[in-house]
């Protein structure tokens, strides 16, 4: 009988083994591809003719090997591993700049970022950051933020906490600690599961990319949560763990503060998701120099020069299939006509809900392998950004480069079910926003002095429902109707005060410019289809074994895939990481492996080029 079972075990984990160390496709980091620096590109004109080059059917290059929808850093990530390898592939995007929540805009002078507030774990020797210098030529480059990075902000004005959370897997604990004596052992034993859970995420790489035969038998046999420790914390609510840790109530809200950049409340989130943020800034956070443009701008050639395309303004209305059911290319609507576009391989960056419930005809959304996916899926909460010109230079106006996470009160669950805000009446609510993240994009690029001197921008960010909105869905975006405009602007005025209580320097008179976009403002330039910014919920049931194996890069339709945040994780990691899968699948070769064998070589090459 024990013999039996040593067998099966054994089978098991050389079948597990064999999956994590593939290596037979084309390996996409072979070759170190890191250019010399190139000068700064500040002249909008010259980077919009990559960023903002226009759907024609005459730029559709021939003999594609795969078209891929979207351009947010899980398509274009995803084109640039192929070309890497000699494919040639056509990125598809309905707005009309390339991006995604990677794109900037441009108002009364002021650029703004829509998406790209901060990114974390990009220390020159981490695979992250060896991996996107890799697919950007060593042309992309990223500028600190301040120590500390993130303010947390609580209570009323009159009452109010700051709490300064550093980076530094010594100093994150050692600083907390200052903050909260006597509180040592609940930070300690916090930062450990941490830690901990962040070392089990291979297993959900695993499952996302290995055959489905193997995935579903780790996972119905219990195995997944035996083998990785981040299933087993999936299934705990952030607020359980954390409640058990420690009795005070603004520690606990420090604990879990960072719960806006994946969207769900504390009771809610899977202490799982949460513990993977944590980490992914314990060594530091980043911004782009020269603005959240520059990740396209960089990516965009490489597609090109393996005779590929990216092309803007290209609303594409299906997904072609043929006789057997496989997908055979797009439509895309071209005024009131359909250009039909061929490729043996059709990648989606639109989202499990668009590319299932829109892209499909009837017939093959009515698969029950495909209802079974939306099944286990559901829409994330809507996001409201508001957008700041001011005048004024940052050391005029007292901003830096980190952020401020400013909450009413402490207990963050309470603040969105008792004070009634996401469940409240849109009037109400919007008088009372419980959550609000600042940042000032311009103080946290070196760049901007040079490009936009004497002038300021702050983002805000926070959760609105798509609902409240949802009435004035199909009027001109440029011009809805004069009550939505009233609504908008309530929230605009309910958070400005908030703004103008943290930040002194910052008077009325310094704003130039002032505007916000809701959930149905997401829903025309990003296509959520319910305004959200993260994509799918990331709640307790997203972080299932089940799910996890069932949601993957391939798609129960033979030549359609998916990539991006819904398929791994929400943000700009974790739609990079739902690229490496999907390129996983597509070239039969485990790509996440590669980009740590690829920060091993580099770390090597650093070293014997600096003389160590």
């Amino acid at each position: 009988m024990w013999i039996i079972v040593g067998v099966i075990c054994v089978s098991l984990l050389a079948l597990i083994l064999k999956y994590v160390c593939s290596t037979s496709g084309p390996d996409p980091f072979l070759t170190d591809t890191r250019e010399p620096l190139k000068e700064k590109v500040f002249d909008k004109k010259e980077k919009n003719k990559v960023l903002k080059q226009g759907f024609v059917a005459s730029k559709v290059p021939d003999n594609l090997d795969a078209v891929i929808i979207g351009s947010g850093i899980g398509g274009l990530g995803l084109a640039v591993l192929l070309a890497k390898v000699g494919k040639k592939v056509l990125v598809l995007e309905q707005h009309t700049r390339a991006g995604g929540c990677c794109h900037t805009f441009t108002e009364k002078g002021f650029e703004f970022d829509v998406g790209i507030h901060y990114i974390g774990d990009l220390l020159d020797h981490k695979p992250f950051r060896c991996m996107l210098d890799q697919i950007t030529n060593g042309q992309l480059q990223w500028e600190p933020l301040e120590n500390p990075f993130d303010h947390v902000v609580i209570g009323p004005a009159e009452n109010r906490r700051c709490y300064p959370i550093y980076s530094g897997r010594t100093r994150f604990p050692e600083e907390l600690k200052k903050c909260f004596p006597g509180e040592e052992k609940a930070i300690d034993e916090y930062l450990s599961l941490v830690k901990k859970v962040g070392r089990g995420i291979w297993l959900l790489a695993l499952l996302k990319t290995c055959p489905v035969p193997l995935a579903k038998f780790v996972v119905y046999t219990g195995l997944a949560k035996r083998l990785s420790f981040f299933f087993q914390m999936s299934d705990r609510s952030l607020t359980d763990v954390v409640n058990e840790l420690t009795e005070n109530k603004d520690l606990r809200a420090v604990f879990t503060y960072i719960f806006g950049t994946y969207g769900n409340m504390p009771k809610d989130s899977s202490f799982s998701m949460h513990s993977l943020l944590v980490g992914h800034y314990l060594n530091g956070a980043w911004y782009p120099k020269g603005g959240a443009s520059e990740i396209a701008y960089h990516m965009i050639p490489i597609v090109e020069q393996a005779g590929g395309a990216v092309l803007v303004r290209a609303h594409v209305n299906r997904i072609l299939f043929n006789a057997a059911n496989e997908a055979c290319g797009v439509s895309v609507m071209k005024g009131q006509e359909e250009v039909h576009i061929h490729a043996p391989m059709v990648i989606s960056n639109a989202g499990i809900f668009n590319t299932y419930q829109k892209l499909l005809p009837s017939h093959l959304q009515a698969l029950p392998a495909i209802q079974k996916q939306l099944s286990l899926m559901k829409n994330g909460e809507g996001g409201l950004s508001i957008f700041l010109g001011l005048s004024g230079t940052k050391e005029e106006l007292g901003l830096k480069a980190d952020n401020y996470w400013i909450f009413t009160e402490n207990n963050f669950d309470e603040l969105y079910v008792v004070d009634k805000y996401i469940k409240g009446e849109r009037e109400e609510s919007s008088r009372s926003i419980p959550l609000l993240f600042v940042a000032s994009p311009s103080a946290k690029d070196p760049t901007w002095e040079e490009r936009s001197p004497g002038k300021s921008t702050l983002s805000l960010v926070s959760f609105a429902k798509y609902e409240w909105f949802e009435e004035w869905k199909d009027d001109k975006v440029t011009n809805r109707a004069p009550d939505y405009k009233e609504l908008k602007q309530t929230f605009i005025d309910t958070a400005l005060d908030v703004v103008l209580e943290v930040f002194p320097k910052i008077t009325r008179d310094k704003i130039e410019y002032i505007d916000a976009g809701t959930p149905i403002t997401n829903t025309y330039y990003i296509g959520a289809p319910k305004g959200e910014i993260y994509g799918a919920d990331h709640g307790i049931a997203r972080f299932s074994p089940e799910l996890n194996a069932t949601v993957r890069p391939q798609t129960p339709l033979k030549n359609l895939y998916l990539t991006g945040q819904d398929v791994f994780l929400c943000g700009f990691a974790g739609a990079l990481a739902g690229a490496l899968s999907c390129g996983s699948v597509i070239l039969n070769r485990n790509l996440h492996m590669d980009a740590i064998a690829l920060a091993k070589r580099t770390k090597f090459l650093n070293a014997k080029l600096k003389g160590e």
